[in-house]
């Protein structure tokens, strides 16, 4: 991509023109349709964008979010076959004896304060909820160990709800891609609401997601594989 500073010293050249990211007076038409060409891209890349974590019902996806709290989706994939196997309903997390509980999930970290999350958001849902996961943002992060993400990640994968999901990986791709320019989770999510379309929130904040995990990573991004090279004028990126 040829830059501003690439054409200086050219007479008569004009600057290229880069959308700022969004602020408080909303996104550009401009701003809408490079974000329109970057999912679009990765809809190519990545025609199947699903969340990763093994579930067959609300009830396990929740507790599999809550488990990957400073986790890889991997490693919940691992401890979660058995832990689904003993505990199929609320009302048995509900009821769980903790030491076990903790033995069960210890290899996903933070086992002790997820074991507490868990068995005070089983207690809320038979409590409140008639033991059923409820389809709503205000309800579910009235739950414990549940934040805007996980409700979210619920919402959109279970009840197919618009949502916009922002996990470290998305809040990564979204500030070098330019898509926000803040590193509060809130207001990345409100970011991209404003520049995709509600229809495309959870495929577009999946696919995110998922570049952000194979391709565009923290340490060293994948650059020489980017389907978005093109479309990203991020200082840190590879050459070519």
């Amino acid at each position: 991509m040829t830059t501003t500073a690439s054409r200086r010293g050219r007479k008569g050249a004009r600057p290229v023109r880069r959308p700022a990211p969004v602020g408080s007076g909303g996104p550009t038409p401009e701003a809408k349709r490079r974000t329109a060409r970057i999912l679009r891209q990765l809809e190519e890349s990545t025609p199947e964008a699903r969340v990763e974590l093994s579930h067959r019902n609300p009830l396990e996806l929740l507790i599999a979010t809550i488990l990957s709290a400073q986790c890889t989706d991997q490693r919940v994939n691992q401890v979660t076959p058995q832990l689904f196997a003993r505990y199929r309903r609320a009302e048995d997390y509900a009821q769980a004896d903790r030491t076990e509980l903790e033995s069960l999930i210890r290899p996903t970290g933070f086992f002790k304060s997820k074991a507490r999350n868990i068995m005070a958001c089983a207690q809320a849902l038979v409590g409140r909820f008639q033991g059923k996961v409820p389809a709503g943002m205000e309800e579910l992060t009235s739950l414990s160990g549940v934040g805007r993400k996980t409700a979210n990640v619920i919402l959109g994968a279970c009840f197919g709800q618009p949502a916009v999901v922002v996990d470290t990986h998305v809040k990564r791709v979204a500030n070098r891609l330019r898509l926000a320019s803040t590193e509060d989770p809130e207001k990345i999510e409100s970011a991209l609401q404003q520049l995709i379309p509600p229809h495309r929130w959870t495929q577009g904040s999946q696919r995110l997601l998922l570049h952000g995990r194979y391709v565009c990573l923290a340490r060293a991004p994948r650059c020489e594989h980017c389907p978005l090279y093109r479309l990203c004028d991020w200082p840190g990126k590879a050459p070519r």
